[in-house]
């Protein structure tokens, strides 16, 4: 991690949690495709070996971010990056057909965003 030492702390912060919700995602959700024909104990196997790549980014993400954000803002830009990560998994990945909830989900998030962001 210490050639993100020079970055400031939120461009530490939400790159870190980026990278981490690329392998959450993957983890959560790409043996539906990919391991459909399998056993879910090995889809589960095989998932927690990627969640933990996720876990070795999330943690020193919140750890960095923690004080700088409170801990209400780093949840919220979890969820941000976790819906902004999601959807092009859905669409390119998984072939789900884009869908106009997925505004109205995010117009949600920036709500929250706002809220939490306000003071």
């Amino acid at each position: 991690m210490s050639a993100l030492a020079g970055l400031p702390i939120p461009v530490q912060t939400i790159g870190l949690l980026i990278a981490s919700n690329v392998f959450m995602t993957v983890a959560w959700y790409g043996h539906l495709r990919s391991l459909s024909a399998r056993p879910w104990y090995i889809a589960a196997l095989l998932s927690w070996g990627i969640a933990l790549f996720e876990y070795l980014l999330q943690v020193p993400a919140n750890r960095i971010g923690y004080g700088h954000f409170s801990l209400a803002q780093l949840k919220i830009i979890q969820e941000v990056i976790t819906l902004a990560v999601f959807m092009p998994f859905a669409v390119l990945v998984m072939n789900e057909p884009i869908r106009l909830d997925y505004l109205w989900a995010a117009l949600c998030l920036m709500g929250a965003v706002y809220f939490i962001f306000r003071s």
